[in-house]
């Protein structure tokens, strides 16, 4: 016994994964899983956002703005929101079809960073984003949309637009910890979001709405992060617009990313 109590205290203490490596493995996995549903990915990230586009160009350009190519103008940053909006729902789902499984259950035996597993997960699910951003952003260049702001607009409008995903698809993680199944996640997340999405500015401008219901639209999230967009691709931003289009999804990660981690650590010990 003695022999080997001095051989285990001669081992070299074991060394395992840090935040970061974790943080990365998880995410890989995602991908990993992602890359299985190729075919998926390409319809929901390329194809619906560029059939989405199109419909509303063709169908409401002539009546809104008079003629397709002035509402694409306005129409396109509008649908960049909309179309990558939607798909930090998978945030929720993903988490919550792990738990459902007992997947997390094991995950959380092992010796590594917990928050790891959901971090690397969200970071991954940027792939949908930056394909749907890219896809709406080329269709709408083909019909015609030439943004003011050149392309350092561009890239910042771009950026700001991974930034809101990011910062909203922790709602969606949220609700993923709260519920047991993958179909109440994204029913519940389509309550919240459609009328987010749909009362906002994204297709229409608020000037010729009533007072109350222009002034209700203009402090919609939605409609907030989509004039910074469109000042961004056009050139016409402000510093109010900035701040207030960066601060607001920074305020909401600062609620749902401490909260979503504190659910996600209790919720098997409730």
């Amino acid at each position: 016994m003695s022999l080997f109590a001095t051989m285990e205290m001669q081992q070299p203490p074991r060394r395992y994964p840090g935040r970061l490596a974790s943080t990365t493995l998880f995410a890989g996995r995602t991908l990993h899983h992602m890359g299985n549903n190729g075919f998926g990915i390409a319809i929901e990230a390329i194809l619906s956002p560029i059939v989405m586009l199109l419909l509303f160009v063709f169908l409401f350009g002539g009546a809104i703005a008079g003629s397709t190519q002035a509402y694409i103008q306005y129409l396109l940053p509008g649908i960049l929101m909309l179309t990558v909006i939607p798909l930090t729902v998978y945030s929720g789902t993903t988490l919550c079809s792990d738990i459902a499984k007992g997947v997390y259950l094991r995950f959380r035996t092992m010796p590594f960073w917990q928050p790891a597993a959901i971090l690397g997960s969200i970071a991954a699910e940027g792939l949908r984003y930056i394909a749907a951003l890219l896809a709406v952003l080329a269709t709408g260049t083909a019909l015609g949309f030439r943004p003011e702001g050149g392309i350092a607009g561009v890239v910042l409008a771009l950026l700001y637009a991974l930034l809101f995903s990011y910062c909203i698809s922790w709602i969606f993680a949220l609700i993923g910890n709260l519920t047991k199944r993958p179909e109440t996640v994204s029913g519940t997340s389509m309550m919240i979001m459609y009328p987010l999405l749909f009362a906002s500015n994204v297709l229409v401008d608020t000037s010729s709405m009533p007072g109350w219901l222009r002034s209700a639209i203009d402090w919609n999230p939605v409609s907030i992060a989509v004039n910074l967009m469109r000042g961004l691709l056009h050139g016409t931003w402000d510093a109010v617009g900035l701040i207030t289009g960066i601060g607001l999804p920074l305020i909401l990660a600062a609620v749902f990313v401490p909260l979503t981690l504190y659910v996600y650590r209790t919720r098997d010990a409730t």
